[in-house]
C-alpha cells in the first residue's frame, strides 16, 4: 500500500578517505536493506568517503603546511566526480532492487572546474535517477578549510509513494529558511544527514518533526580510531590527537508528533528498519502545518535562488 514506507538507516562507517571501498560498503548495505523489503535507504553526511576529521587534529588551519596540502589532495582524489559516472553502480544496484536513496558524498563537480569539493546529499530515486544533487551551503565551522559553500539548486523534494521527501546536511538542518523552502513544496518525510553523534541528533530530530508535522530521518556515520586505515597519508599525527571515538552514532526517527519512533542509537554498526503510516502526517497537519492553514503568505514569503552556480555561462 503506497501509505506505508520501509525506510532502512544505514549507520556504518566508511573506509576512510577511501571512495571505491567505501562505495563497495554503501553497496552491500543497500542490498542487505532490499532484501528487509526496504523502499528507502539513508547514508550518512559525506560517507563517501568520509568525513575530515583530521581539520581538528593536525592544526587543520595552518597556513600552507604540508601536512594539510597532502592530505586535502588524497581527500579531493577520493572525492566522487558524478558527470565521470563514479555513483553509477550506485544508481544501477538502486534500479533492480528498486530502492532510492539518499547518499552523502564529497562531490567533486566539474562544473565548478573538478578542483574544489562540497558535501553534496544526493538522492536516487526507485529507478536509478539520480533527482536532486545537493550542495551544502554553509559548510560547518573548520570544514570550511576543506569543503567549499554550495547553492540552491539541490533545494527540492522529491514523490515516493504517498510521501514527499527533501533532505538537508548537518547544520543546514538549523538554517530556517532552507527548511521552509522544502517545506513549501510539500516535504513531509525530512531526511538529516550528520556525520555522526548524539549531541547533533538528540534534539533537532524532534524539534524539525514538530515544526513541521513530518517524519524526520536523522542518519550518522560511526566511526573510531581504529577505522582510520593503515595507508592513511600523515596517519601518525592524526591518530596522536584522535579520541578513541569521533562519531558514535545517533542515528533516530521521530514521528509527526515529535516523538520516537527509534531513539538515537550509539555505536552500533549496521540498519534501523521503521515502516511509516503516511496517514500519521495527515492527522497531525489537522492542527498545525506551517505552510498551509498556518500560515501568513499575504504577510511574510520565502524568495528561492534554485539556479546552479558557476563561474561561467558557455555559448557555443
Amino acid at each position: 500500500m503506497d501509505q506505508y514506507l520501509k525506510v532502512a538507516l544505514a549507520q556504518i562507517s566508511p573506509v576512510w578517505l577511501n571512495k571505491d571501498k567505501t562505495l563497495e560498503k554503501v553497496k552491500n548495505a543497500i542490498a542487505e536493506a532490499a532484501e528487509e523489503q526496504c523502499e528507502l535507504i539513508v547514508f550518512g553526511e559525506g560517507l563517501v568517503p568520509g568525513y575530515p576529521f583530521w581539520l581538528a587534529l593536525t592544526g587543520g588551519a595552518q597556513w600552507n603546511t604540508k601536512v594539510n596540502k597532502e592530505l586535502h589532495a588524497h581527500y579531493v582524489n577520493n572525492a566522487v566526480t558524478v558527470e565521470r559516472g563514479d555513483l553509477d553502480s550506485i544508481c544501477e544496484l538502486g534500479r533492480t532492487l528498486n530502492i532510492a536513496i539518499y547518499l552523502g558524498i564529497i562531490e567533486r563537480p566539474l562544473d565548478r572546474g573538478g578542483h574544489s569539493i562540497y558535501a553534496s546529499l544526493v538522492y536516487i530515486n526507485q529507478k536509478g535517477t539520480i533527482g536532486s544533487i545537493h550542495r551544502k551551503l554553509q559548510p560547518t565551522y573548520d570544514e570550511r578549510l576543506t569543503w567549499a559553500p554550495g547553492d540552491g539548486h539541490g533545494l527540492q523534494v522529491h514523490p515516493l509513494k504517498k510521501f514527499t521527501v527533501g533532505g538537508l546536511n548537518c547544520w543546514e538542518n538549523w538554517m530556517p529558511l532552507p527548511r521552509a523552502t522544502l517545506y513549501g513544496q510539500g516535504e513531509n518525510l525530512h531526511i538529516a544527514v550528520w556525520p555522526g553523534s548524539d549531541h547533533n541528533t538528540k534534539d533537532i530530530t524532534r524539534f524539525i518533526a514538530r515544526e513541521s508535522r513530518s517524519y524526520v530521518i536523522s542518519v550518522s556515520s560511526l566511526m573510531t580510531r581504529e577505522d582510520f586505515p593503515k595507508d592513511t597519508p600523515h596517519l601518525e599525527k592524526i591518530i596522536e590527537e584522535a579520541p578513541t571515538i569521533l562519531a558514535n552514532g545517533g542515528s533516530c526517527i521521530a514521528g509527526p508528533d515529535g516523538e520516537w519512533l527509534i531513539e538515537p542509537q550509539l555505536q552500533k554498526e549496521g540498519l534501523l528498519i521503521e515502516t511509516l503510516d503516511f496517514n500519521r502526517v495527515l492527522e497531525e497537519r489537522q492542527n498545525f502545518d506551517p505552510v498551509g492553514h498556518y500560515s501568513r503568505p499575504d504577510v511574510t514569503k520565502l524568495m528561492v535562488n534554485r539556479e546552479r552556480q558557476s563561474t561561467i555561462s558557455l555559448k557555443d
